[in-house]
């Protein structure tokens, strides 16, 4: 694994991003890797605001992780500074390499380094398997999320 590196995305990477994000059962709903428009504007967005952090996995040449991290700064918590990680997503032919462990074990030094006191994340209510991972890294589901579509 020592061929791996971390590293912010590019627009260049957004092929395989969106990719990773369409390539399982809910992202397959929600996700269309045939028009980048969207994705292209959006990243736009994220690269010119420096609290947003896209990040992806790359090993050999090939894209094989992502997630992003989002610095939050607020008055709760006597004035805590908190990151919210989100789209993570590990290429299929990676899972269960140890791969999703460093990524979030890099979003979570990053976290520190950027002075948060509060790493949280979502994920969905049917993702089971993703629920016991979050928890062995040392998370704890300890709050009711909710949505609005709009």
């Amino acid at each position: 694994m020592s061929d791996l590196e971390i590293r912010p995305a590019t627009a260049g990477d957004l092929p395989d991003i969106v990719a990773m994000l369409a390539d399982d059962p809910l992202g397959a709903q929600r996700e269309s890797p045939g028009d980048l428009t969207p994705y292209t504007v959006a990243f736009e967005r994220l690269a010119g605001d420096p609290n947003q952090h896209v990040i992806v996995a790359v090993r050999s040449g090939r894209t094989v992780g992502t997630l992003q991290l989002t610095i939050i700064p607020g008055l709760s918590r006597r004035g805590a500074t908190r990151s919210i990680i989100e789209g993570v997503r590990i290429h299929s032919e990676e899972r269960g390499s140890g791969l999703g462990s460093q990524l979030i074990e890099w979003a979570v030094e990053e976290s520190r380094r950027q002075g948060c006191q509060l790493v949280q994340l979502t994920s969905d209510a049917t993702r089971t398997d993703a629920h016991r991972f979050y928890e062995r890294l040392g998370f704890e589901a300890s709050h009711l999320g909710f949505k609005m579509s709009l």
